[in-house]
């Protein structure tokens, strides 16, 4: 009887590890494809939990499911260099995108600190931020999901940063920027949806000008595919083509930095990402490093040289903030960063694919909202 009943848990085991297996391959394989329902777009965040997860499922059913083997364990191996490929360049092993400023660099005109934090509405502890705040000094700071509460909290610790333009919302997607820099042309525009606002700034940095763009568009969850998100990054990648200006890109983008829509989003915009070559810098879930994926995120355009690039402790929120010091050096970045070679005619047909899609999108919601 006994042996009757190991034999029994020994099968339950290896179709709990073929489902397992089955579920990941689907969702690694859903994933690849251009389909905006929010089920598939998740997959796109937990490529490292998933690569660990892939490795350890294909060695044990390689060592205890002899029907599966090999096809399944091979088809998870394949699979998980697929993972790895997508997530190599945030390694060490990897060449840095952007150079790094030396200390006699960092300490001349035109380098600055920024401090991007999404702060969570519903988080009251305002000490922990007001802390942070003034412990980082930053001379740029960009916050995300800033009510009016937040905003009162605040301004005090903000009162020596003469730049400030916001947009305080209940709905989790207020905004604002402070800034010691000097700013002109300042705005907050509803990119894709309506007050899901994003922030456009000119600062200047020593004697040079640079355009700074906050972006925090609404996540895939249920109810909301990702046509808006990637509409929004795509609209705001396509103004900072056409500026003249060096560009500062940073916030929560609700995207991990390996999907295919920021990669687009760099493509299109010619910026480059100074966590490539040093790290994911994962942010969310702030208290789950094991689960930490890279949604808050800092890009730049090829001027721009990186001193200092680094993820903060938890402060309350479920983002951990993200602090840097730059330079706009464009001399001493030629020759250190990567070169960026513009968006490519498939970049421009991908992106007008998105843009497409987000106009159906909102013309079908326009048509149930009339109909409703």
């Amino acid at each position: 009887m006994a042996e009757v009943t190991g034999q029994n848990g020994k099968t339950v085991g290896r179709w709990v590890l073929r489902a397992l297996a089955l579920v990941l391959v689907a969702g690694t394989l859903l994933s690849t494809t251009d389909l905006n329902q929010w089920w598939i777009r998740i997959w796109d965040f937990p490529r490292i939990q998933l690569l660990i997860a892939m490795v350890v499922i294909a060695a044990a059913l390689w060592l205890f499911d002899r029907p599966w083997r090999p096809w399944l364990p091979l088809v998870l191996a394949a699979l998980s260099i697929w993972q790895i490929y997508r997530v190599y360049p945030y390694t060490a092993l990897a060449s840095p995108e952007v150079g790094v400023a030396s200390p006699q660099e960092a300490r001349r005109d035109g380098c600055f600190s920024v401090l991007a934090h999404n702060v969570l509405q519903s988080n009251r502890e305002y000490d922990r931020t007001i802390e942070l705040i003034r412990e980082t000094d930053a001379d740029v700071v960009l916050l995300m999901e800033t009510d009016q509460a937040w905003l009162d909290a605040l301004a005090p610790v903000l009162e020596n940063y003469p730049g400030q333009i916001r947009r305080p919302l209940d709905n989790t997607y207020g905004i604002m920027l402070a800034t010691r820099l000097p700013m002109a042309d300042s705005s907050i525009q509803d990119l894709a949806q309506e007050d899901t606002p994003s922030v456009f700034a000119t600062l200047t940095a020593g004697k040079r000008l640079f355009r700074l763009i906050g972006l925090h568009p609404r996540p895939p969850q249920p109810n909301q595919d990702t046509e808006e998100r990637d509409a929004e990054i795509i609209v705001a990648a396509r103004q900072s083509r056409d500026m003249e200006l060096p560009v500062l890109a940073l916030g929560d983008f609700n995207d991990v930095a390996w999907s295919d829509t920021t990669q687009l989003f760099k493509d299109i915009g010619s910026f480059l990402d100074p966590r490539i070559g040093r790290g994911t810098f994962a942010t969310f879930p702030a208290d789950m490093v094991w689960l930490g994926w890279p949604l808050d995120h800092l890009f730049v355009t090829e001027e721009f040289l990186v001193s200092e690039m680094r993820v903060g402790a938890p402060v309350g929120s479920d983002h951990r903030p993200v602090h840097a010091s730059l330079c706009l050096d464009p001399a001493s970045a030629e020759g250190r960063n990567e070169d960026t070679e513009g968006p490519s005619a498939e970049d421009e047909a991908e992106a007008n694919e998105v843009m497409e899609e987000f106009k159906e999108d909102e013309a079908k919601d326009r048509i149930e909202g009339e109909e409703g």
